[in-house]
């Protein structure tokens, strides 16, 4: 998952072009991966159990055609606005909006699910239950909060960092859990019939969300025609990589127990290096997340203030996005939405998989309309135009997984299109007024 400063205008704000092929892909490929990871294998496994790796696989695949379609938008039109600004060419400034809010309305459910994964490998490690994980996840929202509000920002440098952590732990854990693969681990392959394989894809979407931000960074290549479907590739092989590597070590090495562990990667580390698996897998994913949901919180509350700024929200949001500023108005309604959401969650009104499957019907819902934007944008009747059919196709499919979540980004088109109409009848009743709701 991963959230971008999203203006909704189409920008001629001028860039430093200076981003090659090697930085590219590793904040594209940082931009997807995200924490979710450190807990969505084991979450999959208890939906699907080893027929979970078809919805790896189909997610993978529906992947090829997005990540081109959006190298390809950025291609034509390098802009920082990345989704909402194809959203608005093709469709106009409400869709965009729409668009903001989806973005907007699903940071909040992310974060308290980012900063619950650190504190569920932190409670584990110290043994301290649901309790400690929550007062950790706890910690690390206030923090990343206070961090944000005080103007304290991470460098590209650090970012790149901790998605280059995430990758090797990732990766070490797939090796470590290697030897211990077992066949009799995948069957029965299929316990919970083919709609267990579509629950499984809904709540790992969260995993497949940041294709856009390759289409947010192509402004900042020297070439983007040129560098960007190679930044595409790259990105797509690396994921490739390390996700179908972990549903299989997760199934194979775990077998059953996949199901019921929330910190998968601690266990396929305990099976190489025992009980020195848990402070390490605790430490990493304590890093992890409080740098993923301070950057969520850092993109967002931009997002927040760009659309005050541009009308899509209430003006008072604005305040605070200008260029060094901190938009402390949106933080404070992100971070509102993210103790109410911390304290239902707590109470039991929501768990870690469903807040999983909440954002990733929100992201899913901004990748369906960035594909819409692409059917309309690129060149008809091409393969890549065929593929994006396909993928909106199985987009559509896995948010129709989401069943009752759907509610929520429904909720928040229906509350951008109400803001924005009553926007524009309050223009027209001004005297002396003019313009529209767009």
């Amino acid at each position: 998952m991963t959230v971008q400063q999203t203006p909704l205008p189409v920008s001629h704000t001028p860039v430093v072009r200076r981003l090659g092929v090697g930085s590219g892909t590793a904040l594209c490929a940082g931009a997807v991966l995200g924490p979710g990871v450190l807990t969505l294998p084991s979450l999959a496994a208890a939906a699907a159990g080893p027929a979970s790796i078809l919805a790896w696989v189909v997610l993978l695949a529906m992947c090829v055609p997005v990540a081109a379609a959006f190298a390809a938008l950025g291609a034509r039109f390098p802009d920082g606005g990345g989704v909402a600004t194809y959203v608005h060419r093709a469709a106009g400034p409400r869709a965009a909006a729409t668009v903001g809010w989806w973005f907007f309305g699903a940071v909040p459910i992310g974060v308290v699910s980012a900063a619950l994964i650190g504190g569920k490998y932190v409670a584990d490690a110290a043994g301290w239950g649901d309790a400690g994980a929550a007062a950790v996840g706890g910690v690390v929202l206030a923090g990343s909060l206070v961090s944000n509000a005080v103007g304290l920002r991470m460098s590209g440098r650090v970012q790149l960092l901790l998605g280059g952590l995430l990758a090797a732990v990732l990766l070490c854990a797939v090796l470590a859990a290697a030897p211990h693969v077992s066949a009799g681990h995948f069957t029965p392959f299929l316990p919970g019939g083919w709609s267990s394989v579509g629950s499984a894809a809904s709540v790992l979407f969260f995993a497949f969300a940041g294709w856009e931000a390759a289409s947010h960074l192509s402004g900042e290549f020297a070439d983007p025609a040129r560098d960007l479907p190679r930044v595409t590739r790259n990105t797509l092989i690396t994921i490739t990589v390390l996700y179908l590597g972990l549903a299989l070590a997760t199934i194979g090495a775990l077998g059953p127990e996949a199901a019921g562990t929330d910190t998968p990667l601690t266990a396929l580390l305990a099976q190489s290096i025992g009980g020195a698996a848990r402070p390490v897998a605790a430490v990493a994913a304590l890093f992890l997340t409080f740098g993923a949901v301070n950057s969520y919180l850092a993109g967002a509350s931009r997002l927040g203030a760009a659309l005050g700024r541009d009308g899509a929200a209430p003006r008072w949001l604005a305040r605070g996005g200008g260029p060094g500023e901190v938009p402390r108005r949106a933080l404070a309604v992100l971070g509102c939405a993210c103790v109410l959401l911390a304290v239902a969650a707590g109470f039991g009104g929501a768990d870690l998989d469903l807040l999983m499957r909440a954002t990733a019907t929100c992201l899913a819902a901004v990748t369906l309309a960035g594909l819409g934007a692409a059917l309309v944008l690129l060149p008809r009747r091409t393969p890549l135009w065929y593929g994006v059919i396909a993928s909106a196709v199985l987009t559509a499919g896995v948010l129709a997984f989401s069943g009752w979540l759907l509610l929520i980004p429904t909720a928040l088109a229906l509350a951008s299109f109400g803001f924005l109409t009553l926007r524009g009848l309050r223009r027209r009743d001004l005297p002396g007024a003019r313009g529209s709701a767009g």
